[in-house]
């Protein structure tokens, strides 16, 4: 009898131990402050490991990544500092890399530095098909750009660092400067999706909403009719042709 209580307060015990440090998963702030900062880059720690995180990227191989609507990792892009980061210039669009994964629900977090009047993004809920030429023309896409030393055109607000781009423009401005590390969080469940920058919840919406609906079918997106309609597909980064690493990529399904 007093081995059976031992053994049921000894399994209470590892109950207890095992749920302390389990996060909250429907909460994208507390899915945010999960990630260990400062740690090792392109690694997890114990508690990221028990908590569901993964790695997309392992800071050595391209493992896991594809050029979009290619079957291998293309030449415009290579491994510089243990970062994903592109080879090509000219400030236009060029070969995108994605997941070799479809996501539905999830969250990914990730650093990115950035040069001098770059451009660039990452894009979800991408569908691959060659009927798109970029993964922009289905997915939405959380904005990077160095927009205090952009002068090509004027940016819309909805165009600036932190937006989702053509749709939402951010309600916060918390990102670093160049050669500065930030670090990106997107929050996918369902139709709820939170975009949030160096800490600083950016953008949050309801797709399908009456509201996304109106921004959707009134602006850029209303000449592009796949756009926003697949709730699960892959994740990309965008080459705009300027220089942008990208590093710490982790992702937890939800």
């Amino acid at each position: 009898m007093k081995k059976l209580k031992l053994g049921i307060l000894l399994s209470v015990l590892m109950a207890i131990i095992l749920s302390c440090g389990k996060v909250n998963k429907s909460d994208p702030k507390a899915l945010f402050d999960d990630v260990t900062k400062n740690q090792t880059p392109n690694t997890l720690t114990n508690k990221e490991k028990r908590n569901g995180w993964m790695l997309l990227f392992d800071g050595t191989t391209t493992t896991g990544w594809h050029g979009y609507n290619m079957k291998m990792f293309p030449d415009c892009w290579k491994i510089e500092d243990a970062s994903l980061t592109m080879s090509t210039t000219g400030s236009k669009e060029s070969q995108d890399i994605i997941t070799n994964e479809k996501y539905r629900d999830f969250a990914i977090s990730l650093e990115y530095k950035m040069t001098k009047a770059c451009n660039s993004g990452v894009i979800f809920q991408v569908a691959e098909d060659t009927m798109y030429k970029f993964p922009y023309e289905t997915g939405p896409e959380f904005q990077i750009i160095d927009q205090d030393n952009w002068t090509e055109s004027k940016l819309e607000d909805w165009q600036i660092n932190g937006a989702n781009y053509a749709m939402y423009p951010p309600m916060a401005k918390p990102y670093k400067p160049v050669g500065e590390w930030n670090q990106l969080f997107l929050y996918v469940k369902g139709n709820d999706v939170t975009q949030i920058l160096n800490g600083v919840v950016v953008v949050k919406y309801v797709k399908n909403s009456d509201e996304w609906k109106k921004l959707r079918n009134s602006g850029k997106w209303a000449a592009y009719p796949d756009w926003g309609k697949f709730d699960e597909g892959f994740i990309s980064l965008q080459n705009h042709g300027t220089k942008v690493w990208f590093r710490n990529i982790k992702l937890m399904k939800l």
